[in-house]
């Protein structure tokens, strides 16, 4: 049986504008967010509902074709890398918000509805949906779910994985399932804690129910200045050992202020070396007698701004969220990097990167959830130069440093192809063994989202790099469809 063969009966299960076969918008498909890998599919999927995506997932199971699924391809890691004459299966036009219940507080929506839009369903109801990664306007929940994604508030109230419920899940057999429940704790196995944050490896998702919770009383948000990120990270040591807990503590270098600044205008002091961004939130008694403390905590701050009012609070956040896309103002090419260091060793870590980067005579801008150790150095390298390999080279050190500090190759981005290679430093063969079981207990034909997470001879010792235009496509003389 071929792909052919498949294209065919898809075709005629999802309709002519179910599917998608042209070489030119197959391209479209070819990468998530990490543009440096880049595979052009067979075929794209393009289901209408829960129904639609366990045909299509069948029809690849009976077929033997690998499957990728696919949200708003906002992934950094490479999950979404597309399979050489496989499937991609878009979940985009699953975009229906099905029921706020606010008696319960939850919301049942389908896996193509942004983070973002959850919050605005829930708003009317005094109520909202707690992560909230950078990209929240645009990622999908169903992404969200599949990297655990988490967000500056995820210090306080957790990541994805703390606040769903329940998955509707087409398996890569094609049976459709629910893992969880509505009640907040089932008996018995905990599957869907299994299932979240796999990467799109053990199955597709195509209904979530997402636990929501009040908006909180009162909001304060401060903006301190450090003389260095070393004296920042201290400040964000010293304010969790004192006993707070602040819904939101980040951090951004001065690199990374220089870009945001250019972008938005966020008010951030261009000469500062480092800018903690940090937010407490609940009753009012409490949040001001906390706010107290914390200004005292970051007594070696060179200046403190404390936003005004809900639309100063806003800008501020705008600043921060905008950093990664920012960031390209400074450099069209670069990495992101996630990784996570105990909070007591944010100001080795950082300089450390520091230094490597002086090393590789590479640019590395930082900005973070400092609360909880979560890096994300944004690598800086230019393709004319020729850095690609040695930037691709020292983010790979920057996450594999994170392991040697005592913490994780991944907090909130996944593995994916990016960092599967790197899996042996954190984890033994025996705690790889026992992961690939449970993979292939949803899986044991290995369809569904292969060569992500794992290490294998092919990604490892032959690992694909970014496209390379060929000499006559430089000179014009041919083009590139």
């Amino acid at each position: 049986m071929s792909l052919t063969d498949l294209r065919d009966e898809l075709a005629a299960r999802l309709g002519r504008d179910g599917i998608v076969t042209d070489p030119a918008h197959l391209r479209t498909y070819e990468c998530d967010a990490l543009t440096g890998y880049r595979v052009v599919p067979g075929l794209v999927a393009l289901p209408r509902d829960a129904g639609e995506v366990a045909v299509a997932v069948a029809a690849c199971a009976r077929y033997r074709v690998p499957f990728v699924a696919r949200g708003a391809g906002t992934g950094l890691s490479g999950g979404a890398l597309p399979v050489a004459d496989g499937v991609v299966i878009s979940l985009q036009r699953l975009r229906r918000v099905v029921e706020v219940d606010p008696v319960d507080r939850r919301a049942t929506v389908e896996p193509g509805v942004t983070n973002l839009d959850i919050s605005r369903a829930a708003a009317k109801y005094g109520l909202y949906y707690s992560p909230d990664p950078s990209s929240q306007q645009v990622c999908t929940i169903g992404g969200n779910v599949a990297e655990n994604s988490g967000g500056a508030h995820c210090l306080k109230y957790g990541f994805t994985a703390n606040h769903i419920l329940a998955v509707d899940v087409v398996l890569p057999d094609g049976t459709a399932t629910r893992l969880g429940g509505d009640a907040p704790h089932q008996a018995g196995f905990d599957l869907l804690g299994a299932f979240v944050g796999t990467e799109g490896t053990l199955g597709i998702v195509t209904g979530v129910v997402v636990r929501l919770l009040h908006t909180p009383a009162t909001v304060r948000t401060l903006v301190a200045n450090f003389d260095s990120t070393k004296d920042a990270g201290d400040a964000v040591t010293a304010v969790i050992a004192a006993g707070i807990v602040p819904a939101a503590i980040e951090m951004m270098d001065n690199l990374a202020i220089q870009a945001v600044n250019a972008a938005v205008d966020a008010g951030f002091d261009p000469d500062t070396a480092a800018a903690l961004i940090v937010e407490l939130d609940g009753p009012a008694d409490e949040v001001e007698a906390r706010f107290a403390d914390l200004t005292r905590l970051c007594a070696k701050a060179t200046g403190v701004t404390i936003a005004r009012d809900a639309e100063h609070r806003a800008k501020i956040w705008q600043g921060r969220k905008a950093a990664f896309a920012a960031v390209g103002r400074l450099s069209p090419n670069y990495f992101v990097q996630d990784g996570v260091v105990p909070r007591t060793r944010l100001g080795e870590a950082l300089t450390r990167i520091a230094e490597m980067g002086d090393e590789a005579g590479i640019r590395v801008a930082n900005v973070f959830h400092a609360g909880d150790g979560n890096l994300h150095p944004l690598v800086l390298y230019s393709e004319e130069r020729g850095e690609h390999e040695r930037a691709e080279a020292l983010s790979t050190a920057i996450a594999e440093l994170c392991v040697e500090l005592g913490g994780s190759l991944s907090g909130e981005h996944g593995i994916g192809t990016d960092k599967a290679c790197s899996m042996p430093l954190m984890f033994s063969e025996d705690d790889l063994a026992t992961m690939r079981r449970l993979r292939a207990a949803f899986d044991p034909e290995g369809l569904c989202n292969p060569g992500k997470v794992f290490p294998t001879p092919r990604l490892c010792g032959e690992r694909p790099g970014p496209y390379r235009p060929h000499p006559l496509e430089s000179a014009g003389v041919i083009e590139r469809l």
